[in-house]
C-alpha cells in the first residue's frame, strides 16, 4: 500500500497541484498530458497530487509588542 503525504486527503483537488499537469508560462492556465489545456482550479478523476507543486500559506506575523505590554503596574492592584 502507498502511503500518503501531507495528509492529501484534506487538500482539495486542483489542476494546479496535479502530478500530471504542467502549468502554462502566463500562469493562467495548466497543460494537462490527459485533458489539454485546463483552469487550474478545475480538477478531473486523473488528479495525482503532487506535495511540490503546491505552496502553503505564508505565516501570519506576529504583534509587535513592547516592554510595557510586560510590565505589572502595581499601583492598580489593590
Amino acid at each position: 500500500m502507498r502511503q500518503k503525504l501531507f495528509n492529501n486527503k484534506e487538500i482539495e483537488p486542483k489542476c494546479i497541484y496535479c502530478a500530471v499537469g504542467t502549468p502554462s508560462p502566463d500562469g493562467e492556465s495548466v497543460v494537462c498530458v490527459r485533458y489539454g489545456v485546463m483552469l487550474p482550479d478545475s480538477r478531473c478523476r486523473a488528479f495525482e497530487y503532487d506535495a511540490l507543486k503546491r505552496n502553503p500559506p505564508k505565516k501570519a506575523r506576529l504583534p509587535e509588542f513592547s516592554e510595557s505590554d510586560f510590565s505589572l503596574d502595581l499601583d492598580k492592584i489593590d
